[in-house]
């Protein structure tokens, strides 16, 4: 296997010199509060068969997502890193969306937008107001997708989102974010109900990613990942599947090779053209890269 290329849609990076990430104040971040380079993801990755990365926003204060979006459109633009195509961040919320977006209307490198909809100030049904609604179908209008990272018991929110935005391409981030953790299933029903609502639109795709960060730390193995990620794989099919490294933040149980390597397993018996799809051609096909 490793002899397929991989793409990383969901790569981060972040420079507390330059940004300033106010869920990094959280308990248990502790890991996670320093400054991650490209040069660090690149020693991170150094082992596996990395081609191309898509660089995912970091929630960062939302006065800097405009330099967070130059930051990383000049990484893009360097030949000398895998970075091939930017989800920046943004405020669907707010009525300056469509001015912001403006500011980068026809680069080539930005393929999308996010905006965490769990963090806890993020109320439910945050992404169901009019003028977020209206902001989402402007992404679809411009080419441009929208990646879901939410609470696992609210997917079938997103329905809702989904069907007010018909032009528009929707990544739910995380496997819907569903802990592996025995005693934190009482949303495993409506996450299910809500995953499979969402494959019922082909708009909607599903990335293999985030799910590593619920495992235990120290003591996990990769057959505590494969009863999510087999019916996210399930549920969505081979062509609406993506890796995504979530790198750093899978440094709070594992480093990148060995979340590599699980999905690996996990995926060992499904058929080579379903590798090659999760680990590289439908990223390549949905970003445009």
């Amino acid at each position: 296997m490793d002899s397929i290329p991989v793409i990383d849609t969901h790569q981060h990076l972040w420079d507390l010199d330059l940004f300033q990430l106010p869920w990094l104040d959280l308990p248990g971040m502790d890991v996670l509060r320093n400054s991650f380079r490209m040069a660090d993801y690149q020693q991170a990755t150094r082992n596996c068969p990395l081609a191309k990365s898509v660089y995912m926003e970091v929630n960062v204060h939302p006065n800097l997502h405009r330099q967070e979006a130059e930051y990383v459109l000049a990484l893009c633009e360097d030949e000398g890193n895998p970075m091939s195509g930017a989800v920046i961040g943004g405020s669907p919320g707010e009525s300056s969306f469509a001015d912001y977006l403006d500011e980068f209307a026809g680069n080539p490198y930005v393929k999308g937008v996010r905006t965490i909809l769990h963090d806890p100030d993020r109320p439910r049904g945050m992404c169901l107001t009019p003028q977020f609604k209206e902001n989402i179908r402007l992404l679809g209008e411009r080419g441009l997708s929208f990646d879901l990272c939410m609470r696992p018991a609210e997917i079938q929110d997103a329905v809702e989102l989904v069907d007010a935005c018909p032009e528009t391409r929707f990544i739910i981030d995380h496997c819907g974010n569903m802990s592996v953790q025995p005693d934190q299933q009482q949303d495993r029903a409506a996450w299910e109900q809500g995953m499979q609502l969402m494959a019922d639109c082909d708009r909607v795709f599903c990335k293999i990613s985030g799910i590593i960060a619920t495992a235990t730390p120290g003591t996990w193995e990769p057959a505590d990942l494969k009863q999510n990620i087999d019916f996210c794989l399930d549920t969505f099919g081979e062509d609406r599947v993506f890796f995504g490294g979530d790198w750093p933040v899978c440094t709070l149980t594992a480093d990148f090779e060995s979340w590599y390597h699980a999905l690996q397993w996990i995926v060992r018996d499904r058929a080579e053209t379903f590798q090659r799809k999760l680990f590289h051609d439908n990223a390549e096909k949905f970003y445009r890269l």
